[in-house]
């Protein structure tokens, strides 16, 4: 059953045509309703099934406007390197001790990063990790000799883009309090990572099927892209 804070949601958004982001942002703040700040989220439907095979995406974005998150990192790396990551603001730092607790269940971080000598031991756990969607992948900048770097990143609005088996992708681009500036910026920069990612794959076609934008307990709205992805 429908809240009566829903039931006051404009209804049929999506019998709508579609609108560049620009003007559906003030319309999808207006429906922010709720007591929180609530998050400003994008979901795509791309064209990955192809006859040469499946396309599938899976890379970061570096969120010029942040992602008013606070994430827990942890970092498996060695002795030598543990400074790096306490200066950085690592969250957790450790070697064998902290791949025995990941073993042990202990996995208290949201994500996670390796120096390249420690992923020997921490691909064993593979298991554990990857359905989780914690392993660190070194296309991801998550297995990385500049611990510090790999830090900042995933401190200050580094966000994935994956599609899931049916071509969905979701992904915030930040939250009601932010400027609309900060939100298209953001909203840009995932443009441009995708646009990046069809000319690295062989598509026939355009990679972005159809595209919307909502709030956490929001409705959704179609967005025009403005261009061709």
């Amino acid at each position: 059953m429908s809240s009566n804070r829903f039931k006051k949601l404009p209804e049929k958004t999506l019998d709508l045509p579609s609108e560049v982001l620009e003007k559906l942002i003030p319309t999808i703040k207006n429906n922010c309703t709720c007591k929180f700040d609530e998050s400003v989220d994008l979901s795509f439907q791309i064209n990955n099934k192809q006859k040469k095979g499946e396309v599938n995406i899976r890379t970061v974005v570096n969120l010029p406007g942040g992602t008013g998150k606070k994430v827990k990192v942890a970092v498996v790396c060695e002795d030598s390197k543990s400074k790096e990551a306490k200066d950085a603001g690592a969250d957790i730092i450790g070697g064998d001790d902290l791949i025995d607790k990941i073993k042990a269940g202990e996995l208290n971080f949201e994500k996670l990063i390796s120096t390249p000598g420690m992923m020997i031991k921490l691909s064993k756990l593979g298991k554990i990790l990857g359905p989780k969607g914690l392993m660190p992948n070194p296309k991801l900048g998550s297995v990385s000799e500049d611990i510090k770097q790999a830090v900042t990143d995933a401190k200050s609005g580094q966000v994935e883009i994956r599609n899931d088996k049916d071509g969905n992708i979701g992904v915030s681009i930040g939250k009601k309090s932010f400027h609309d500036d900060q939100l298209l910026k953001n909203y840009h920069a995932i443009l441009d990572s995708l646009e990046k990612e069809k000319n690295n794959n062989t598509l026939k076609g355009d990679l972005i099927k159809k595209s919307f934008i909502t709030s956490t307990m929001g409705v959704s709205y179609k967005v025009k892209l403005g261009k061709s992805i």
